[in-house]
């Protein structure tokens, strides 16, 4: 019997088979038809998978990004309620660097992607990066939930494929010796 299906974000659970006998009259299919199916969903989930570690990657390497410049937001706003001029080093092209003061300001631009930036005041930059701070790492979370399902269901669906192929190879040795037996 197989277990009651569900699923996670658009992720199917895997069939835990209790027996492969039943399994297979109520699918309908023989041994090897079952193992193709089975191979197939296994491979589905290793594509799943990996585009989930490259999100996982891509949204690990965004936080630091965005903790930093939050810093720097933060600590502008910092000087600027105490009136110095802030020196900072900045990357003009990889490896060169340029210093910089910077005099009182009340607005900073953010690099938003596709060659867009945007100027936002020191108050809403802050509070649009702590959003997005946010948004990352509960997007982090899922996906490192959505990952652990997805282990799970590649263990389910390898055993399972597993039991079918013992299954078989039990049964084809059965059907060997009751012809031994009667030959």
């Amino acid at each position: 019997m197989t277990s009651s299906l569900s699923e996670r974000r658009g992720i199917p659970a895997a069939p835990f088979v209790q027996d492969v006998k039943i399994f297979l009259t109520e699918s309908g299919w023989d041994p090897s038809t079952a193992l193709a199916s089975l191979q197939d969903r296994l491979q589905q989930y290793k594509l799943a998978e990996m585009k989930l570690l490259a999100q996982k990657r891509d949204l690990q390497a965004k936080v630091p990004d965005i903790k930093k410049c939050l810093d720097i937001v933060e600590a502008l706003m910092a000087k600027r309620a105490s009136g110095e001029a802030i020196s900072v080093d900045f990357e003009v092209a990889e490896g060169i660097y340029s210093q910089a003061h910077i005099e009182e300001t009340d607005s900073v631009c953010l690099w938003l992607g596709a060659n867009v930036m945007l100027e936002y005041s020191c108050e809403e930059a802050k509070t649009l990066l702590k959003r997005n701070l946010e948004n990352a790492n509960v997007g982090l979370q899922a996906i490192i939930e959505d990952l652990q399902f997805l282990r799970d269901q590649v263990t389910i669906t390898e055993v399972t494929i597993a039991r079918v192929y013992n299954w078989d190879v039990h049964q084809r040795r059965k059907r060997r010796l009751s012809e031994k037996e009667s030959s």
